[in-house]
């Protein structure tokens, strides 16, 4: 059983006990995750809910693991003979949530 979610404007794909990267949740570490905005749930060998853009009733649920940063990108712009350079970096900010149980 697996089901695709939308989070941040991003789709996921999750099951049972996995564990997903997604961009930082305002939650603190150890608290549950709920999302009830499920795209597709796949219940069995050829059993399936294609939601129109939602399934109803369907929600998964979660705990958030912790919080951490991805690695750091640097942005780099340079304008020829012009004696223009500018160097700067992000790093993205990510949370860890697990998955526990898909209700469909």
């Amino acid at each position: 059983m697996y089901a695709i979610i939308k989070a941040g404007g991003k789709q996921y794909r999750v099951e049972k006990d996995s564990v997903i990267t997604m961009d930082l949740l305002h939650l603190d570490e150890g608290s549950d995750y709920e999302s009830d905005q499920v795209l597709f749930v796949k219940t069995g060998e050829n059993e399936c809910k294609i939601g129109t853009p939602l399934v109803e009733g369907a929600k998964v649920l979660g705990k958030v693991l912790n919080h951490e940063k991805g690695k750091k990108i640097v942005v780099f712009k340079k304008k020829r003979r012009k004696g223009y350079q500018k160097k700067a970096g992000h790093r993205q900010s990510y949370t860890k949530v697990q998955i526990t149980e898909i209700k469909a």
